[in-house]
């Protein structure tokens, strides 16, 4: 029994070790770059280019937000007679009549702006976005979620790098309207910054594949119709037509440097809703789309890697959780088996997959700092708490992944928007923040506690070395639980 819980154990571990390797590649590849990109603009971003553009907005119940959003897509700095705006409405409440008033009001404004109601509602975003591009005028289609507010320079500042014939995609960065709301949308920044800087422009500068964040990016119209079109198959239609584009041949570029602002979920369960949709909806794409990279022969064997973990990034939390339960266990056996010495030695170079990720965060946390030193300081407080919070995630995240996995089909369930900046704004009472709380909650509770053994246990046996796994992840689960009881009974 204890040589099967190494072993498994070490697998795991060496799945996440594979990975921070992948990551050291990414880091590296944007810190060598990123000075260059800074210091340089391109040349196609000088020459005036105004094709005709559709801006989408995908929407489903956003009766807080939807007219913020029409209003700054109605706002862009564009030609109005080479602009078109889709509001295509998939709506059951009075958000439907909030668009056609705005809708009415804006085409008497002179601009070409159409609400879009399908006969029927099939295939959630993705069929939405595929019923507009059936009727769309515009030759690039950029698309909003609702809880973007986009800048009026947006498509000045993106369409033209269309002009190189090879592009199919341009994504943008995402910034943070209520970032310092709570704890909870500062922890989520955190991560996403992290993603929208060394992740995304890492793999970019580096030539492996990208993907379109469903969000705050432009299309080639072409490039989607090679890619195969829009198709709900997964729960992410984004990630799946990005890699069926680029598998085609199209070229994405990501823009750090053009942001676009969006509003972050404010409580747990619809933060919860949302990382569901974003990993099981990678684990579909896996299934779907890694066989293509593995064989495709246009491909460097490093792009492909970097592909297989890219596609395979929610299996971390599978990973993390399972070394997560083994832990205890395997410490309760270390303290009678010195025979195993050797091995819990050897467990020390899971470290070396800690110190990875932490310079990836820190390479994009310190880039709001002119004191570097003081952007440690604020780092070292932010990613134990960062790393607590993901590893609590960890058992909702990895029943989402097995499910993608195993092909078992769910809806796509929205996560709520309620107009919030910071510090300023409620959800609490309001319409949407009904998603429940489920069984996976009390076993968070529950883990929390065990966890909470592992750290009675390092002061009953006087071993330390793995106190602060044991605490972060008592603090983890324990966070995750409690947010998600106390935000239900806020509702």
């Amino acid at each position: 029994m204890s040589i099967a819980l190494i072993l498994i154990y070490s697998l795991f571990s060496l799945f996440v070790v594979f990975y921070s390797i992948v990551q050291l590649g990414l880091v590296i590849s944007y810190l060598r770059n990123r000075k260059k990109v800074l210091e340089e603009i391109s040349h196609y971003a000088q020459q005036p280019y105004f094709p005709h553009v559709t801006v989408q907005l995908p929407v489903y119940n956003e009766m807080y937000v939807i007219e913020r959003l029409i209003e700054a897509v109605a706002n862009f700095n564009y030609p109005t007679d080479k602009l078109e705006i889709q509001v295509l409405d998939d709506s059951t409440d009075e958000t439907v009549q909030i668009i056609a008033r705005k809708v009415k009001e804006l085409r008497a404004a002179g601009l070409d702006i159409s609400q879009v109601i399908r006969p029927e509602r099939k295939g959630f975003k993705a069929g939405a976005l595929d019923f507009g591009m059936n009727t769309c005028k515009g030759e690039y289609i950029a698309i909003f979620d609702a809880d973007f507010v986009p800048t009026p320079n947006f498509l000045l500042d993106t369409i033209p790098y269309f002009q190189d014939e090879q592009i199919g995609v341009v994504q943008t960065r995402w910034e943070h309207i209520n970032k310092e709301y709570s704890l909870l949308t500062r922890l989520q920044a955190f991560a996403l910054d992290a993603h929208f800087s060394v992740e995304q422009g890492g793999r970019n500068f580096a030539g492996h594949f990208i993907n379109f964040n469903g969000t705050a990016g432009v299309w080639r119209k072409q490039a989607i119709i090679d890619g195969g079109g829009w198709k709900a198959d997964t729960l992410t239609e984004d990630l799946d037509l990005s890699y069926r584009a680029q598998l085609k041949g199209w070229k994405f570029i990501f823009k750090e440097e053009i942001g676009a602002p969006a509003e972050l979920p404010a409580e747990m369960n619809s933060l919860k809703a949302q990382q569901y949709r974003w990993t099981k909806g990678a684990a579909e794409c896996t299934v779907k789309n890694l066989r293509k990279v593995v064989k495709h022969k246009n491909y460097s064997f490093w792009t492909k890697i970097n592909a297989i973990f890219h596609l395979m990034n929610s299996f971390l939390f599978i990973a993390i959780f399972s070394i997560a339960m083994l832990s205890l266990p395997l410490f309760i056996l270390k303290q009678s088996h010195t025979e195993l010495q050797p091995f819990f030695k050897l467990a020390t170079i899971s470290l070396f997959s800690f110190a990875v990720i932490g310079v990836l965060y820190f390479t994009s946390f310190a880039k709001s700092y002119t004191n570097k030193g003081i952007a440690f300081l604020h780092f070292l407080y932010y990613f134990p708490l960062f790393l607590s919070f993901s590893m609590g995630l960890s058992l909702h995240n990895s029943l989402a992944v097995l499910e993608g996995y195993a092909g078992k089909k769910s809806p796509f369930v929205r996560t709520p928007k309620f107009s919030l900046t910071d510090k300023t704004g409620n959800w609490k009472g309001k319409s949407y923040s009904k998603i429940k709380v489920n069984w996976v909650t009390l076993f968070e509770g529950l883990f929390a506690l065990y966890f909470a053994l592992g750290v009675y246990l390092c002061f009953v046996w006087n071993d330390y070395g793995i106190l602060p796994l044991f605490a972060m992840l008592t603090l983890g689960f324990g966070v995750i639980a409690g947010y998600s009881l106390k935000h239900s009974m806020a509702r």
